[in-house]
């Protein structure tokens, strides 16, 4: 990339950042008739790609993984500028106008942030020795599966869905897994207690062993890692993985005197609610939401998919707040969990089994009212959920004596059918 500055270029939209989200918004871009210029800043070198093999065929398949949501010529053939490894180093909103670390300054009419969120460092002694890694990019993705194919001795620091995927494949590859989560639950934000007991006997069965309300004191060794000093004890370790939470990458935003608060804060729109000619979408946004109490920030596929795929249809013309149901999934060896809404620690759950071993499904309700649902194997009761919930069809634990979100769902086409 060059390093002179060539003065701002013909405005358009820039987009910073080069994950789910931000192709999402050039795509959309284009395929709304978006005439302008368009161009995608990114950090990596690498094209958008898939984020979630990431923390599994990327360890299995580290030298074969093709992980590009699509190829360099979909954004040739659509007149999308890319400047691959060299993203934005600043932002002057008054001028409209961001600079680039390779010192270009770019123009724009609209600034789309999608600068995602960084994985939060672990604070300890010796966090800085080979063989420890964090797990965002798909380098660290990469350098993860091929310290794998010797790793004896693995320990995964954070039992998040990351962490506990990537604890499976470890398994699988011969090593012993030892899973250190300082809560006194697997994910304690993100699943209800009933659904992380039955992944966490599922986890134990296949050999993993878990350590909860445990915290991490030090990391040892000489050249390299060679144990972990817990609270619990010590715990020999060749590979360490951390996953400990992120934090959204809000500082462009900041640094430029928009408003952030644990993300960029944005309106119905994902507009700034400093400037509208600024949106942040993904990761790094925090928005209000019609299945939420308050402002949230979600981290997902979906939500960086569906916030990008709006705000480039605004921009080309076609405004609308954001409403998309919240939904996830995540692959922990043999089990498929999946969640459709956003749950509480106050709500209420109630669990039911889905007919056989494999397979079990969590209602939270609040205020006697469905919000969300968490699923074991189960895709046609998510999709039944997510149908409802999306709809807003208000369903209490009444309804669901004796029957499924499948079979309403059913009995409510039948209704829409006959009339």
């Amino acid at each position: 990339m060059t390093s002179t500055d060539p003065g701002p270029s013909t405005a358009g939209v820039v987009v910073v950042g080069g994950g789910q989200a931000g192709y999402s918004v050039v795509s959309a871009l284009r395929g709304a008739g978006y005439e302008g210029p368009v161009t995608l800043c990114a950090d990596e070198p690498h094209l958008p790609y898939q984020r979630p093999p990431l923390s599994k065929k990327a360890h299995t398949e580290p030298d074969t993984l093709r992980v590009e949501l699509v190829p360099e010529s979909f954004y040739r053939d659509r007149d999308i500028a890319l400047r691959l490894g060299d993203g934005v180093a600043s932002l002057d909103t008054t001028a409209r106008s961001v600079t680039t670390h390779a010192g270009v300054r770019l123009g724009y009419d609209h600034l789309v942030l999608a600068t995602g969120a960084r994985n939060r460092p672990l604070p300890v002694p010796g966090a800085s020795l080979a063989g420890v890694h964090a797990l965002r990019s798909l380098d660290d993705a990469l350098t993860i599966g091929r310290a794998l194919t010797t790793a004896l001795d693995v320990v995964v620091v954070g039992g998040g869905f990351i962490g506990l995927e990537l604890a499976l494949v470890a398994q699988g590859l011969g090593a012993r897994v030892t899973v250190v989560e300082l809560a006194d639950r697997l994910l304690s934000r993100a699943v209800s207690p009933q659904v992380e007991t039955h992944l966490r006997e599922r986890h134990e069965s296949s050999g993993v062993r878990i350590l909860t309300g445990t915290a991490v004191r030090a990391i040892e060794g000489t050249d390299r890692v060679r144990q972990v000093v817990t609270d619990r004890g010590t715990l020999l370790a060749d590979l360490v993985v951390y996953g400990i939470g992120a934090v959204p990458r809000d500082e462009l935003a900041r640094d430029a005197g928009l408003a952030v608060g644990d993300g960029v804060i944005v309106d119905e729109r994902l507009r700034s609610v400093t400037d509208p000619r600024v949106s942040a979408v993904g990761d790094c946004a925090r928005h209000p939401h019609p299945h939420a109490d308050g402002p949230v920030r979600l981290e997902s596929v979906q939500n960086a998919a569906d916030q990008g795929t709006l705000v480039g249809r605004r921009i080309a013309g076609a405004p609308g707040p954001y409403e998309s149901l919240p939904w996830f999934w995540s692959d922990q060896g043999d089990v498929k969990l999946q969640i459709a809404g956003l749950r509480t620690g106050t709500d209420e759950v109630r669990v039911m089994p889905g007919g056989s071993p494999e397979r079990l499904a969590a209602y939270a309700f609040r205020d006697e009212r469905l919000v969300a649902v968490e699923t074991l194997n189960w895709p046609a009761e998510h999709l039944a959920a997510r149908r409802l919930l999306e709809r807003r069809t208000r369903i209490g634990a009444a309804d669901l004596a004796g029957t499924t979100l499948g079979a309403l769902a059913r009995a409510q086409r039948a209704t829409e059918v006959r009339t």
